[in-house]
C-alpha cells in the first residue's frame, strides 16, 4: 500500500508532450508573413515576370525557412521501441508503454506513453527534454531528473547519453552537433548574401553562393552522419532494443542541399550558355521595353513631346517629325 492516496511519493505530475514548439512557431510565423506582404505586390508585375518572381520568392524563402529551423528541431534521430518494463524505483510494477528516442543537435527528447495511458493508478504520458547546448549542463540536467523521480525507463536512456557513460555517445553527439549547427549558421548567412547579390542583379556570384550554401548544408549532414555510423551502446528493455533511424530533420536537410546545389549549378550554366534566358527568368530583359519606345514615333507638335524624346527616334524617321513657327 503506497502513501498519499495510492500513488508514489515524490513524484511530480508528468510533463506532457506540447502541441508544437514555440520556436518552429515564431520562425514559420515570421517567414510566412514576409510571403503575403510580398504577394500582395505581385499584381504590379506583369507578363511572365510574375511567375518567375513569385517561383523564386518560394524557394528563397523556403531555404532561409528550413535552414534557421533546422537549429531547433529534435529530430534529426529518431527511434521508438514497444516494451514492457519496470515503471520507478523501489516498485514492482510493471507497465506496457512505448519509448520514444529523439535527438537533435542541441539535446535528447525522451518520450514515455502508456498503452493504455492510464495504468496503476496514473497517467503515463511523459515527455522529457534534455540538453548539451552551450551555457547546459546535460549531467545537472539528468541530476535533476533523478531528484525528480522520472520513471525509470527515462532515466535509462538518458544515463546512455551522460559525459560519465562508458558508451561516450555523449561527447561524440554533442561535438557533431555543435559542429552541423555551426556549419547550418554559416549556410543560413550565404543564403542572405545570395538573396541579396541576387536583388542587386549579380546573377553569377549569387549562384556562387548558393553552391557555397549547398555546401555547408550537405557537410553539416556529413558531420551528423559519421556520429552516427560510430559504435552505440545498446538500449535495452528485456528482449527488445531500442533502435534510432534518421529522422525528419536530417532527409529535410537533405532534399534543401540538394535543391541549393541544383538552383546554384542551373544559374552558372545558364549564365555561362543562355545569359539571355537568366536574364529573362530575373526580369532583366529590356528589349520588349525599348522596342515599345522605337516603334512610337513622336512629334513636336503633340503635347506630351520633348526634345529628349525626339533625339531617340530612330534616323529612318526622322522625316516625321515636323518643326512649329512661333
Amino acid at each position: 500500500m503506497t502513501l498519499w492516496n495510492g500513488s508514489y511519493p515524490f513524484y511530480p505530475g508528468a510533463n506532457a508532450c506540447f502541441p508544437f514548439d514555440t520556436t518552429w512557431a515564431v520562425i514559420i510565423t515570421v517567414f510566412l508573413s514576409m510571403l503575403a506582404t510580398f504577394i500582395i505586390v505581385l499584381p504590379g508585375i506583369r507578363g511572365r515576370g510574375r511567375l518567375f518572381w513569385f517561383l523564386r520568392l518560394v524557394m528563397g524563402l523556403f531555404v532561409g525557412a528550413v535552414v534557421l529551423t533546422l537549429q531547433f528541431t529534435r529530430d534529426w534521430e529518431t527511434g521508438w521501441v514497444q516494451a514492457n518494463t519496470s515503471y520507478k524505483s523501489f516498485s514492482r510494477a510493471v507497465v506496457n508503454v512505448d519509448i520514444g528516442l529523439h535527438i537533435g543537435l542541441e539535446g535528447v527528447n525522451i518520450t514515455l506513453k502508456g498503452n493504455p495511458v492510464n495504468q496503476i493508478n496514473e497517467t503515463i504520458n511523459y515527455n522529457e527534454y534534455f540538453s548539451w547546448s552551450f551555457g547546459s549542463n546535460y549531467d545537472h540536467s539528468y541530476r535533476e531528473g533523478l531528484e525528480k523521480g522520472l520513471p525509470s525507463p527515462i532515466l535509462y536512456v538518458a544515463e546512455k547519453f551522460t559525459s560519465q557513460s562508458p558508451c561516450a555517445m555523449h561527447r561524440q553527439y554533442r561535438v557533431s552537433g555543435h559542429y552541423a549547427s555551426a556549419t547550418l549558421w554559416l549556410a543560413f548567412c550565404t543564403w542572405l548574401i545570395s538573396i541579396l547579390l541576387f536583388s542587386m542583379s549579380v546573377l553569377l556570384h549569387g549562384g556562387y553562393m548558393l553552391l557555397l550554401t549547398a555546401t555547408l548544408i550537405l557537410f553539416s549532414l556529413l558531420f551528423f552522419f559519421t556520429v552516427r555510423n560510430t559504435v552505440k551502446c545498446p538500449i535495452q528493455f528485456g528482449p527488445v532494443s531500442l533502435k534510432t533511424d534518421y529522422g525528419e530533420s536530417f532527409w529535410l536537410t537533405l532534399v534543401t542541399g540538394l535543391l541549393c546545389l541544383l538552383l546554384g549549378l542551373s544559374v552558372i550554366i545558364l549564365n555561362s550558355v543562355e545569359p539571355e534566358k537568366l536574364k529573362l527568368i530575373f526580369n532583366l530583359d529590356k528589349r520588349e521595353g525599348a522596342e515599345e519606345v522605337w516603334d512610337k514615333p513622336c512629334l513636336l507638335a503633340e503635347p506630351s513631346c520633348s526634345v529628349q524624346d525626339v533625339l531617340m527616334v530612330p534616323p529612318g524617321e526622322l522625316f516625321e517629325v515636323t518643326a512649329t513657327h512661333l
